[in-house]
């Protein structure tokens, strides 16, 4: 039997007298009184149903205790139900609570880009918001606290893109705050009583941020600029570039969050404009080859969340000259740092000795494996990834400090220099998975290099196109990683030419989903990486966002289908695949017939 509380209002019935139904559906209307407030609580220990935000813990595991589905059965899951979204980008991460799905809806035909709420075991529409006009968003998370969904919505044209609140119940807007003119891409995460959101920043530094407000009013608590001003700490490292021209952005996903350090992890995008050049009066060498350079760019920051303050980081790129962003999310774990050599290229001395550790772990979008002391930010070791090559973005490490150093072989210095650069969106913004019991982290990839040619004064802007790392394989051009994260050694469980542009997603029951651009998703065994179940084709590619949770006791596994603005037709010519035609944007629902639960 349904929760009463799972039945809402439409926002389109709010202004007016309520009928005795919500039309289309036979529920009796919902009682308010009955809906239980998220807490702090529930956000740092969530029930296995529920799926709280964007990896559906804090520590961005996209771990799930829930195990009716398993290695063992696995292969009986069927479609349990299906429904179309708006047309136009989405890469949004549903959220779950109580049986209720929450999710971001695509700008495309007037009207279209909002909010739903949807019954989580049927897709029933139980409640919608539309921001006046057609607006476009590419929201990656929803949050959840209180009675309140958090959204970090478009605006208008000429207006400022806001942080929303909305009911819960009904999806009436609670409060709406006024923040950034640029997009909210990244969505949010709440952190004791504070809404946590990243944005992007294309034009200054004043928009370059990270903020958080307060979940009951909206109101601004703190706000961290994510390049120095003048006089600040790393100030030095811009080599003199004007203070308001200094920028990189938040506009990937969310950060994490250690309840028990009391610290948020974000981690930031490359320095604009994409070249040492551009971003220095035409001089590429204007800044160190060695962090810290145009900081707080390509790094991990460690953030108190009462204050915004700056506890700690650490720039995992310095000074980057090709757009290669190192700020998807901060996973923590832990684990023994026990790093193998032959595994491993860059590894701390004093580090290596098998010890328990709380890390923090980076997957860079332009490649590489970094993994810090979560408390502190010490350097424990870190290596090229997915494959070890003369043009990889880093060309050292000192292991001893953790200082690293930008490939100055592949450097464009001059006008009209060109380099082969890898990686180039390796793993881009999907998210990757962590299984406890194996200590084993699944990341999705594509051997996928940048082939750029620095701007000529006179001439067009920069060229940037798809090469191939040189010696690779073209038959195993994607691929999906599992790597022991005591000591490094990565096991390629999957190789295809078709690449993912979905998040991977761990269970209890010992599967690993994980789908790609040829629209189908599949369960792995965790251990072996042996395939134990494929869809069929689901009419879009497999977007960052397959999760998994439970109503009434059965569990479901959903992925969202659609396009990005990174689509799937730059992967499919890399990879040398032709894509299926695209049936539209949707969201595709599994789960096992009675008969095997």
């Amino acid at each position: 039997m349904r929760p009463a509380w799972a039945i809402f209002w439409p926002l389109s019935l709010l202004a007016g007298s309520l009928p005795a139904q919500i039309p289309g559906s036979s529920a009796p209307p919902a009682n308010a009184a009955d809906y239980v407030p998220v807490t702090d609580e529930m956000l740092a220990s969530p029930d296995p149903s529920d799926w709280l935000m964007y990896s559906r813990t804090y520590d961005a595991q996209r771990f799930s205790p829930l195990d009716e589905i398993h290695r063992g059965n696995v292969g009986e899951l069927e479609k349990a139900w299906s429904k179309a979204l708006p047309d136009g980008v989405i890469e949004v991460i549903p959220i779950v609570y109580r049986g209720v799905m929450y999710l971001a809806t695509p700008g495309g035909a007037e009207g279209s880009s909002g909010v739903w709420a949807l019954d989580a075991a049927t897709g029933e529409l139980l409640w919608e918001h539309e921001p006046a006009g057609s607006l476009s968003s590419r929201i990656k998370a929803l949050a959840i606290y209180d009675d309140m969904i958090y959204y970090t919505a478009p605006a208008p044209p000429g207006e400022a893109n806001p942080v929303v609140a909305l009911d819960a119940r009904s999806g009436a807007v609670r409060w709406r705050t006024p923040v950034t003119p640029e997009t909210h891409t990244s969505g949010a995460i709440v952190v004791d009583g504070k809404v946590v959101s990243g944005r992007t920043c294309n034009s200054v530094r004043e928009n370059c941020y990270i903020a958080a407000h307060d979940a009951e009013t909206g109101d601004e608590v703190w706000r961290f600029d994510v390049a120095p001003g003048a006089g600040e700490p790393g100030d030095a490292s811009w080599g003199g570039t004007p203070p308001p021209e200094r920028r990189a952005s938040t506009w990937g996903l969310p950060g994490t969050y250690d309840p028990a350090l009391g610290l948020i992890f974000w981690g930031i995008s490359n320095p604009m404009p994409n070249t040492r050049a551009d971003r220095h009066g035409g001089d590429a060498m204007a800044i160190p080859l060695h962090a810290p350079a145009d900081l707080y760019s390509n790094s991990t920051v460690a953030l108190d969340p009462d204050t915004g303050e700056l506890e700690w980081y650490y720039q995992h790129l310095p000074g980057d000259d090709w757009d290669m962003d190192v700020n998807q999310e901060k996973m923590l774990i832990r684990t023994a740092v026990d790093p193998d050599p032959r595994f491993v290229k860059w590894i701390n001395p004093d580090a290596a000795n098998g010890e328990e550790r709380d890390v923090v772990v980076t997957v860079g979008e332009g490649g590489g494996i970094w993994v810090n002391d979560r408390a502190s930010g010490e350097f424990l070791w870190a290596t090229p990834f997915p494959y070890d090559t003369p043009n990889f973005i880093l060309s050292d490490i000192d292991v001893e400090t953790g200082v690293t150093h930008i490939n100055e072989a592949l450097v464009l210095k001059e006008p009209g220099a060109n380099s082969l650069v890898c990686y180039w969106n390796t793993r881009s913004f999907w998210p990757t998975a962590y299984h406890p019991r194996l200590n084993a982290l699944y990341v999705p990839y594509v051997d996928h290099c940048l082939d750029m040619t620095r701007a000529v004064p006179g001439e067009s802007g920069e060229r940037r196109t798809s090469a191939h790392r040189p010696g690779a394989d073209p038959e195993k051009f994607a691929g999906l990683a599992k790597i022991d994260m005591a000591t490094g050694e990565i096991e390629r469980i999957y190789e295809a030419r078709a690449g993912g542009m979905g998040a991977v997603l761990a269970t209890a029951g010992d599967v690993v989903f994980w789908g790609d651009i040829l629209q189908v998703l599949r369960a792995f065994d965790a251990e072996t990486g042996e395939i134990l179940w494929e869809s069929e084709p689901l009419g879009a590619t497999v977007q960052n966002s397959t999760i998994t949770y439970a109503v009434e006791g059965k569990q479901y596994v959903a992925v969202v289908n659609g396009e990005a603005v990174l689509g799937a037709r730059g992967l499919a010519r890399a990879g040398g695949v032709t894509l299926p035609e695209n049936r539209g944007n949707s969201i595709n629902v599994f789960a096992l017939p009675d008969q095997a639960r």
